[in-house]
């Protein structure tokens, strides 16, 4: 976008992911005539391959990525000493650009949980149709068909994934049921619709359908929405507790060679800090909002006390455990090494979207809840939380297992078909916390708790999963072993040892039995490998002051005004699914865009 730069605005947007692009563009269709400015510390993602094309989506996340942003973590006695590592987008459109583009509905309960009025299920729902283009299934009552963003079964189907299927409903004997996931409730069943994950795909061209490309680059012809990229925000600026503006700079990743002076740009009625779970609560902090004593350990002088500030980090905890593959399988591992295959797929992906250019190779699933016989089986700590949350809970599932058509290429693996067994927890009862700190050389820092397996309970799901998938997948036709490496280090002699075979046991096979010393060693593989989902939520939390809360239910920041938080901070609560942001920020926006703003612009009144 290439217009004259602006000075001050109406609306100022600290952060350009998910989030801000939907609400921005949404305001701005609305009246074309306000000023907004979007500020991200990220590239422009305009038209650019890695983002548009599904099928290199793990490349976000290679060691030298610039797409992402890695926020290591402190070590954890409870990751065996890890320091784990967690992703979030870095670049215009945020994580709707670099995630694996992985559609699902959570149970209504989950937002009904909340608690906060005005954003139950029944208030949601209408909104998230707003959003979408449902390509995968017709006449679905609480999905949409004229929404900005596509979600489409992708056309290009991997048998894997019906493998997965098939030995799943005879082998684990859950029935198969068609779900009411249109209605967002899951019972127990293997898959959503048509044997399949959806996706944030467009059925028709085979690119991505994220919200950069959807709700603000298409309005490039507006001089008003105004996006600066490579921008990172410092701190919010305030004049009488009122927003005013907001201080940054050059970001030295995205601009390497640009100086790092300080710049203001004013905002003439609103500031909406929209930096993820990770920026959102370092910028309040750095403005002066937060817990006395992390604020003087940096040196910063307080304007609003509000202890809740990075508290309450959550996240799903997730596992990947690779598995050989028959070579007649089809995969997506050719595509990933970017062998001669490759051209022929950009041919039929550039001529009519459909090839494997147009998939995330990420097919099949099962949420799963333990029955009675499972809950047996499982280790004696899980029990609690199973009483306390999961059995009063029928509709939340513990668990999803999933199946991917490749393997993330490892240096010296054999060029060879992968596939790969998914598993992660949908609500870990661990809490962590995001934070600013001041590091030994004097600069700025991040004190990140993951909380990841603190809790004893949140292991427990995972060393079932390793068994359970590892059955499944055993059975699969495409099953030609396991990946030693990728899987625990058992004893010398044990029976559940890994390694290469002919082909898949027979259905009716008996399960490998486990001795003691190999739970140990599944238990330890877990500590070592366990991991984001990216799915980080929760610190900048939508509850009472009393209760930590960060924003109240119009997503204002307690104490000062002017201020709005509009991302996955302020989810109060974990929800069990993936891609939940850009169902739930059409609340956001019709909050802001709707007719209190409407008063607020032409009465110039507080947005309250």
């Amino acid at each position: 976008m290439s217009h004259p730069i602006l000075s001050e605005f109406d609306i100022i947007f600290a952060g350009g992911g998910t989030t801000a692009c939907v609400v921005a563009g949404r305001l701005a269709a609305y009246d074309p005539s306000l000023k907004i400015l979007i500020l991200e510390a990220g590239q422009h993602s305009l038209d650019k391959l890695i983002y548009v094309q599904p099928y290199q989506h793990p490349f976000n996340l290679a060691p030298t990525s610039t797409t992402v942003t890695f926020n290591i973590g402190n070590p954890s006695p409870h990751l065996n000493g890890r320091a784990p590592i967690v992703a979030c987008g870095r670049c215009v459109g945020g994580s709707s650009c670099v995630n694996a583009m992985v559609y699902t509905r959570v149970p209504a309960s989950d937002y009904d949980d909340w608690g906060v009025n005005g954003w139950e299920s029944e208030n949601l729902i209408p909104l998230m149709k707003k959003l979408e283009t449902y390509e995968a299934q017709p006449d679905c009552p609480t999905h949409g068909y004229d929404g900005p963003i596509k979600v489409s079964s992708d056309g290009c189907n991997v048998g894997i994934g019906a493998e997965f299927i098939q030995v799943g409903t005879t082998y684990h004997k859950r029935q198969y049921a068609e779900g009411r996931f249109g209605n967002m409730q899951y019972i127990q069943c293997y898959c959503e619709f048509w044997f399949t994950y959806n996706r944030y795909i467009d059925g028709t061209t085979g690119r991505r359908s994220d919200a950069a490309h959807h709700y603000v680059y298409n309005q490039a012809h507006n001089p008003n929405l105004q996006v600066w990229d490579g921008k990172r925000v410092k701190r919010i600026i305030f004049e009488d507790k009122r927003a005013v503006g907001v201080e940054f700079t050059s970001d030295l990743v995205s601009c390497s060679d640009a100086g790092q002076s300080l710049n203001i740009v004013r905002a003439s009625k609103l500031v909406i800090v929209s930096a993820g779970a990770f920026g959102s609560p370092t910028i309040l902090e750095r403005s002066g909002i937060g817990a006395k004593a992390v604020l003087e350990q940096c040196g910063i002088e307080q304007i609003v006390d509000l202890p809740g500030v990075g508290e309450n980090y959550r996240d799903h905890n997730m596992v990947f455990v690779p598995y050989l593959a028959a070579d007649e399988a089809v995969t997506i591992d050719a595509l990933w090494r970017g062998e001669s295959i490759l051209q022929e797929s950009l041919a039929q992906w550039n001529s009519g979207g459909k090839s494997l250019i147009s998939r995330n190779c990420i097919d099949s699933k099962i949420k799963w809840r333990p029955d009675d016989e499972e809950l047996k089986a499982m280790d004696i700590a899980f029990q609690p939380r199973w009483k306390e949350f999961f059995q009063v809970r029928p509709d939340k599932a513990v668990a999803a297992f999933g199946v991917l058509a490749g393997c993330v290429p490892q240096p010296g693996a054999p060029a060879r078909n992968y596939m790969t067994a998914s598993y992660y927890t949908l609500y870990p009862a661990s809490v962590g916390s995001v934070h600013i700190k001041v590091t030994e050389d004097g600069k700025e820092g991040m004190d990140f708790t993951t909380g990841f397996l603190d809790d004893p309970s949140d292991i427990v799901p995972f060393d079932f999963a390793y068994k359970k998938t590892r059955e499944i997948f055993r059975r699969m036709a495409s099953y030609r072993g396991e990946i030693t490496a990728g899987h625990p280090d058992f004893p010398e002699g044990s029976a559940a040892a890994c390694g290469g075979a002919s082909g898949p046991v027979d259905l009716d096979a008996p399960d490998i039995v486990y001795t003691a010393e190999d739970d140990e060693a599944i238990n330890r593989f877990h500590r070592n490998v366990v991991q984001t989902a990216w799915h980080s939520l929760g610190t900048c939390a939508m509850k009472s002051e009393a209760d930590q809360g960060v924003v109240d239910a119009r997503l204002n920041v307690y104490g000062v005004s002017n201020l709005k938080v509009a991302d996955m901070s302020i989810s109060p609560l974990n929800v069990g699914t993936v891609g939940t942001e850009q169902g739930v920020v059409d609340a956001w926006s019709d909050d802001i865009h709707g007719t209190r703003i409407r008063r607020h612009f032409s009465s110039e009144s507080v947005l309250r």
